[in-house]
């Protein structure tokens, strides 16, 4: 068993060294070639002075430098914390205090976001101190950020273990798994979860040739896949309802074996109209940060059933529990529960609200189990708004825009959207004898918070609907707006 994560990347470099790992524009790297640029990144991590433990912010888009950066970071036995490029200075200000980091790592134009902390670009590290050995696969080796409850910074616990278990679960798959002789398309983000372990994580695994793109754009994504043969296609919901708008969709993804997609909810409508445009079905999954992220998948299955998100990952266990945590009868809703060796650790930094003692873990989200052990999301119980994949908590939105000219109150709910799965709404009550202008209060969200948690539509109104206990009725609100 391999003790530290990328020491799977040096088993894939003695395996097919000479293939193509990585290839970035008009840059190639083969499996022998990231192996050794890694090397030399941990190297000069170690010569920085870092020592095992220490956390390293990594903000850098989609390339060479992430992948470099990130398996060099654990290869040194440090803390890789990759964060969403779109973060504001405020925003990042907080994360670097709340995970006591003691670098950055930034990508061009990207390290001035900074404050607080020692910046390097990634090409600045370089170096050849020892490296310390690894000793135990529990050891932390990324801090993910999701927005908790409260809207304050909370950060997942992965260990290299859980990394590992993830992508050992995707590569029992069966007929459906990724192999050597595949080429993957890299546009997901690799600062969340599903494009660092179930795209790039896997691929380091399996050997694939991963095709590294910054950003979605239909039509020089579909350049990539034609001029690679991409054959395995992982996207988010709205990048498949952008490439409906092109009308030689199929000719464009000949190539193409499997559609994979898993970030946010994905509308039957969509996946029914893509199918019938493509000519390619539309596999799914469930899955989340604390996970590594897979849970579920459509992958493996002969005929996936409408509005399923698949069943259980090789060893990953799935339960339906009501509120006393017994098991859910039949096939009613419940809370989906899940248990397996992918599972984060808890909440940095004491470890909190991770696996009970029995090793289960309370994702608050509702869904129901058919007869074959086929998941069907119902709802969730959080608050959590998923725009594009990523993950925004309402109050994070509130309390910025509570702070906007004119703003008395503010309530924040997601709608539906089909460019991005979900989008944010707000409900803004003005102050007494005030106005509010809907521009500037867009203008002083812009400067506070990332572009998707910033809300696309604003309505400014009286009053807002309260619970007994004060709370703003989020449900009462939701109705009103549908």
């Amino acid at each position: 068993m391999n003790v530290n994560f990328a020491d799977i990347l040096r088993d894939t470099a003695q395996r097919h060294g000479e293939r193509p790992a990585l290839v970035d524009g008009d840059r190639r790297l083969t499996w022998s070639e990231l192996d050794q640029a890694v090397d030399r990144t941990a190297q000069g991590l170690a010569a920085a002075g870092l020592v095992p433990g220490y956390r390293v912010l990594l903000l850098v888009a989609n390339s060479i430098e992430f992948v470099t950066s990130y398996l060099g970071i654990l290869r040194a036995g440090l803390v890789a914390v990759p964060l969403n490029t779109g973060l504001t200075k405020p925003e990042l200000a907080a994360v670097t205090a709340h995970s006591g980091a003691r670098l950055a790592i930034a990508g061009p134009g990207l390290g001035d976001r900074f404050e607080g902390v020692r910046t390097v670009a990634p090409d600045e590290l370089q170096g050849d101190a020892p490296l310390p050995p690894s000793k135990d696969p529990e050891t932390l080796a990324v801090l993910l950020y999701t927005s908790g409850t409260s809207g304050d910074p909370r950060a997942a616990m992965l260990t290299h273990r859980a990394l590992a278990a993830n992508v050992r679960n995707l590569s029992e798959l069966g007929e459906d798994r990724m192999g050597p002789e595949d080429v993957v398309l890299g546009v997901l983000p690799m600062f969340h979860a599903f494009g660092l372990n179930a795209v790039l994580g896997w691929a380091v695994a399996t050997g694939a040739a991963l095709v590294v793109e910054q950003r979605f754009d239909p039509e020089e994504t579909l350049a990539l896949v034609r001029q690679y043969g991409v054959t395995r296609l992982p996207l988010a919901p709205p990048a498949l309802h952008a490439l409906l708008t092109r009308s030689d969709l199929k000719e464009a993804l000949e190539t193409v074996k499997v559609v994979l997609t898993g970030a946010s909810t994905l509308d039957r409508a969509l996946a029914d109209r893509f199918e019938q445009a493509a000519g390619l079905h539309v596999h799914q999954g469930y899955g989340l940060t604390e996970a590594s992220p897979g849970v579920t998948t459509t992958l493996g299955e002969a005929e996936p059933k409408p509005g399923s998100v698949g069943r259980a990952l090789p060893n990953v266990e799935i339960r339906i529990a009501d509120e006393q945590g017994e098991d859910v009868e039949g096939d009613d809703p419940g809370e989906i529960l899940i248990r397996g060796g992918n599972l984060f650790s808890g909440y940095w930094p004491d470890a909190v609200d991770g696996p009970d003692a029995e090793g289960w873990y309370r994702t608050g989200d509702v869904g129901y189990l058919d007869p074959d052990g086929d998941l069907f999301l119902v709802d969730r119980l959080r608050e959590l708004i998923i725009v594009s994949g990523f993950n925004v908590f309402p109050s994070e939105v509130e309390d910025v825009l509570v702070g906007a000219p004119g703003v008395r109150e503010a309530a924040v709910i997601g709608v539906p959207s089909e460019e991005t799965g979900e989008a944010v709404k707000a409900f803004l009550v003005p102050l007494p004898d005030a106005s509010v202008d809907i521009t500037a209060v867009r203008e002083y969200a812009e400067g506070r918070l990332a572009r998707f948690k910033c809300p696309v539509e604003i309505e400014v109104t009286d009053y807002l609907p309260h619970s007994v206990t004060g709370k703003v009725a989020k449900g009462r609100l939701r109705e009103a707006d549908r």
